[in-house]
Parts: C-alpha cells; structure tokens; sequence
C-alpha cells in the first residue's frame, strides 16, 4: 500500500495536515511563496531567517519578517543568533507575531552568518547550541524545533551527537539537511544519517535535501522520517509539491504556468510594493520558465520589463488562455490578512518585559 502523504502529524501539540513541509529560504520565503506553497499542499511552512540580533534591536526591517497571514498556519519562524539570551527574546517575539513553532538555524553555510557564531557555526559550539535551545524553550510555549547540517567536513557525523542533547535540550523536532557546511549545495544529501538520526529519538526528524519525487519521499518516511522538507526544487515549480503528495505526474500548461505566476507577481506587489517586488521577482521568471516551457527570450523580456504591468501584459500574450485561468484563480481564492505586529513603542515594551516560562 502506498503511503499517504497526506496524513496528520504533530511537532508537540501543533497539527500537520501533511507530510510535506516547505523550507525556509533568504530571498524567496515571503508571504505570498509560502501561501502559494499551501494550497500546493504544504502542510507546514518555514519563514526566511530572521536575525535574533534584528529583533533585539527593534529593526524595522527585521521585524517585517516576521509578519504572518492567516493562511500561513501552522508555520515555523525560524530565528539564527549565537547569544542564548537574545535568541530567547526573539523566540518570544517570534510567538508574539503568531508563529506555531519556534526554529533555530543550525544550518546556514554562508560566511556572513558563519563569522557571527550563527547557523552551522554552532555545530562546533555543542554546548552554546544547546543552551541557546534550552533558553528559546523556556522563554515560549509553542514547540521549538532546530535544522542542522551533517557537520562542518564532508563526512562528518555531528548531527548523530548533537541531536540527542539538542532533544534533551528541548527540541520538539529536529530538520536534518545531511550535507555538511563546506559543500554548501553541491554533492548529495546523505539521507542515512537522516534514517540514523531517527533511530535515536522519540521526537520527529525532517529529511530535508534533495527530495524531488513522491518516491523519494515515501521512501524518506518509511526509514523512519516524519515528514520531507522541500526547497529549491519547489522554486517556480509550485506544481513539485502536489506531484508529491499525489505520486502523480503533473505538467502544467503555458496557460497554468502564466496565470500562477501573474498571481504571485500580485501577492508579491501588495506585500512588498511594487519598486521592491520589481527587483525580488526577477530571479523567479527564470525559475518559472526553464523546463522549456517557454521560449528563453521571453525571460529576457520579463526582466527587461519596466513595470510589473509590463510583464503581466508580456505573459499574456505568450500564453493565450491564462487570462481566463487567472480571473478563476483569483475569484476562488479567500482574502488574506495577517497578524498586526505591536508598533515600535510596544515592540520595545514586549522586549524589556520579562520573559515566560513555561
């Protein structure tokens, strides 16, 4: 019998409607990729990295990141920092903007984060790691959770030591990308120390890396994964998470494709305006029209565009039919609105206020 990937599932008391989760990426994860991801079927969605540093400080920036639609739940806020104290402050504004879980980074490879103690600096820290997860837990009472690499080298087994202090810590969950820090995203996810991991805890353990089938998938869970974490796969490709769920082959038209990515191009517009949209969309014609699905001059003409009614019009007329498909699109879709964030005053209050306990 094949496995269900649409079964629930729980980190600590949170409902998962499905085993598919979608990963939190710097530059892509706003609002409207994770809402787009939900109705593709993901069950839990992460947000991009937001700097425990930001928070404390009170950037305006920093705390945009943290704004979450009703459409977004269950998600993760996921947090990076070296200092347990400051982690534990941006984990209680985390839950204060309405996150359901509560993740640490332990996973970023980049240098910028890596030179700050952060991200998968602190697979060298075991004990800085875990007391900056014992303090997250203690400061909120939504689950908190950690994604980690492998290690630092190529072949390391870090993960394997440190995941069992870090549950003892009081991770609800771990996200295992088994790559190590120095491959960045090159070689392949080593899934048996995802398998391994599994084997040593009671609470759940995500396979993220390298999972672009339902097959991979299905074989991921049946050794001992709770769930799948998709990423740059699902990039412009939003039909990846139904193919999944599904097992079946899904090609969408020009038609389909147009109209999907006309209506993110909207959803990005009124989160981030149009001047900022401009330039954060650009990477995702790309994205969307590779797999030959159009010609690769239009992608030119798309970044070339000079406003994002340009682009829309572009799109049009190189798929006939998507205008039909997007009216449809829009008129089923339910309005979204998303959770105030306290003004800079209060968000100063909430910070100097005393943590909870739980």
């Amino acid at each position: 019998m094949k496995l269900n990937l649409r079964q629930n599932w729980q980190i600590g008391a949170v409902e998962i409607p499905s085993r598919l989760a979608l990963a939190p990426m710097a530059g892509v994860s706003v609002r409207a990729y994770r809402s787009q991801a939900k109705r593709f079927g993901a069950g839990l969605v992460w947000s991009e990295m937001v700097s425990a540093a930001g928070i404390e400080h009170g950037s305006r920036r920093t705390r945009d990141y943290l704004r979450v639609s009703c459409g977004d739940h269950p998600i993760a806020l996921q947090i990076f920092g070296s200092e347990p104290a400051q982690a534990a402050e941006a984990a209680r504004m985390a839950e204060a903007a309405g996150a359901d879980l509560v993740d640490l980074n332990l996973g970023c490879p980049v240098r910028k984060v890596m030179k700050s103690g952060a991200g998968a600096a602190l697979l060298e820290q075991p004990e800085l790691a875990c007391r900056i997860v014992e303090k997250m837990a203690a400061a909120v009472s939504v689950p908190v959770t950690v994604k980690l690499r492998s290690g630092i080298e190529p072949g390391s087994r870090t993960c394997i030591e440190l995941g069992p202090r870090l549950a003892a810590a009081g991770a609800q969950a771990l996200i295992l990308h088994p790559r190590a820090q120095r491959q960045m995203y090159g070689g392949g996810a080593d899934h048996s120390l995802t398998a391994e991991l599994a084997s040593l805890l009671d609470i759940p353990v995500v396979a993220s890396g390298d999972v672009r089938s339902g097959e991979q998938a299905r074989a991921l869970i049946a050794a001992g994964a709770a769930a799948v974490m998709i990423g740059r796969a699902a990039q412009g490709n939003p039909w990846l998470l139904s193919e999944i769920l599904s097992g079946e082959e899904l090609e969408p038209s020009q038609a389909e494709v147009a109209a999907e990515l006309i209506h993110f191009m909207r959803e990005v517009a009124r989160e981030l305006g149009d001047r900022l949209a401009g330039g954060f969309l650009k990477k995702f014609y790309g994205w969307y029209l590779r797999r030959g699905r159009f010609p690769r001059q239009l992608r030119r003409e798309l970044v070339e565009a000079g406003t994002l009614a340009q682009t829309e019009r572009l799109l049009l007329a190189a798929a006939p039919g998507a205008e039909e498909l997007l009216e449809r699109l829009e008129s089923e879709l339910p309005k979204t609105t998303e959770t105030a964030l306290p003004s800079d005053r209060s968000f100063r209050r909430q910070l100097e206020s005393p943590p909870h306990v739980d």
